[in-house]
């Protein structure tokens, strides 16, 4: 891993000066290159003698750790660049970057050097497939995380399903790639420059949320409003899904309760707030404009992308509760995005019908079913517990950022927005029109565990640092 982060630190080095731009940071960015590379080598020369079975116990130190130490290594550029960028902001940028949330600690997008927002936006193309694959091989393995409901013998490491794994790795990577390249295009026929479609098309299709501006998306037109808004919702569905119907299995996608209830909340929160907008607005109302508007970062926030293309926390009252319940939904499980997911709302239904039903029934023997499968009381207390650890871990980072004298709103959506990974928080500070430069250094660290955490799906962490993990 260490090794192919090490050639993907060469690429924007390599694209500008293909393009005939200057690389400002190509020293940064080399040395940063040569010494990723040369840990990656040393990693691969350490296990030459004997290699080593991924149990369990190790599998997990790997997840873990890999994506605390990629985070550190991806923050080497920003830190080694002539931008005078401190080290808590580097790490807060990495972390950022390769778990997609899309929070930025850095200002004067639109004037900084080319070469570094490339290289915001290939970290989140890489930390993009690099949940996919997670989500759907690793944590089920794990036995964590909602790709347990959907697991197929795809998803357990063992002899007779690794062909199986080989085929749906190189069917993820395919879908991926193929869409990232359809949203490039797609953005620059639309009017984007070349540099801006390439950047927004990695960070479209990972949910990742970076810009090139300020502005975020505010800067562009409706129509391409209206296409973000399409590739956010892609890269929030998922990806195996999109690889068993490139295998023939026609309507798999459309079928999928998550799917179903996803584009639901998708096409019903959005013209809702339109007519909330339209009752409120003491000016003149225009409603295509404003639909596309509401939809576009509507949809940002459930997918956990992080764009913005308006202020929407001054929509009204009704419009900042809205989309502070919104951060907490996510996409569905096995693609990019982040947040609980939808599939843990849909569980919780299930059970808060069947425990209804038992006190109408209580002989009544019910059977639990979701997506047409049997669910078992270890996936129930596996979200339990999931909830349960996501509320207390909220509750520890905003009593955390509240001690460093950040106000309620900033300390609850702050910690809010990095364990779900969707970047702008609330309020004046770190709202969408804002960012988080202004936050001291402890609350950036702070932030980016949280963000790692997030992305892992918490437990991950938690059984790490469990002391009887250790001592088993």
């Amino acid at each position: 891993m260490f090794i192919l982060l090490s050639v993907f630190m060469t690429l924007p080095v390599v694209l500008l000066a293909l393009a005939g731009e200057d690389v400002p940071n190509a020293v940064a960015f080399a040395e940063s290159a040569g010494i990723v590379f040369a840990l990656g080598a040393v990693g691969v020369l350490s296990m030459y003698r004997q290699p080593r079975d991924l149990k369990p116990r190790y599998m997990f130190v790997l997840t873990v750790s890999s994506w605390f130490i990629i985070a550190l290594l991806s923050s080497i550029p920003f830190y080694l660049s002539d931008n005078g960028i401190s080290a808590a902001d580097a790490f807060f940028e990495g972390t950022s970057g390769i778990t997609t949330t899309g929070a930025t600690a850095l200002s004067g997008l639109d004037d900084m050097d080319r070469d570094l927002l490339l290289w915001r936006s290939i970290l989140q193309w890489i930390g993009g497939i690099g949940i996919i694959g997670m989500f759907v091989a690793v944590l089920p393995f794990l036995r964590v995380g909602g790709m347990r409901l959907f697991a197929t013998e795809s998803s357990e490491w063992t002899d007779k399903a690794l062909p199986r794994m080989k085929t749906l790795s190189r069917g993820l990577l395919f879908v991926y790639v193929m869409f990232s390249v359809i949203a490039v295009v797609t953005y620059w026929l639309s009017g984007m420059s070349l540099f801006d479609a390439f950047n927004h098309g990695l960070t479209s299709i990972s949910t990742g949320g970076f810009s090139t501006s300020d502005l975020s998306m505010g800067k562009f037109s409706d129509l391409i409003l209206m296409e973000a808004t399409l590739f956010m919702i892609i890269g929030s569905l998922p990806f195996f899904l999109f690889v068993r119907e490139l295998h023939g299995q026609h309507g798999v996608l459309f079928r999928d309760q998550q799917v179903r209830l996803f584009l639901t909340i998708l096409f019903t929160v959005p013209a809702l707030l339109t007519l909330y907008r339209w009752w409120v607005s003491p000016i003149p109302f225009d409603p295509l404009h404003n639909y596309v508007a509401t939809l576009f970062n509507v949809t940002s926030v459930v997918t956990t992308t992080g764009y913005a293309s308006e202020d929407y926390a001054a929509w009204g009252p009704l419009a900042f509760v809205v989309f502070f319940f919104l951060m907490f939904v996510g996409g569905c499980s096995g693609s990019t995005s982040g947040g609980m997911k939808i599939f843990r709302f849909q569980l919780s239904l299930i059970i808060l019908r069947e425990q209804l039903m038992r006190l109408l029934h209580p002989r009544a023997v019910f059977t639990r079913n979701y997506n047409g499968r049997a669910v078992s009381d270890e996936i129930i207390s596996s979200m339990i517990a999931y909830t349960f650890i996501f509320l207390l871990c909220l509750l520890i980072i905003t009593v955390l950022l509240a001690s460093l004298q950040l106000d309620f709103v900033t300390a609850l959506s702050g910690a809010l927005t990095s364990l779900t990974n969707v970047g702008p928080g609330l309020g004046d500070i770190i709202g969408p029109s804002g960012n988080f430069a202004p936050l001291p250094d402890a609350a950036k660290w702070i932030l980016s565990v949280g963000m790692l955490m997030g992305r892992l799906e918490i437990l991950s962490v938690v059984i790490v640092l469990s002391p009887g993990f250790w001592r088993g």
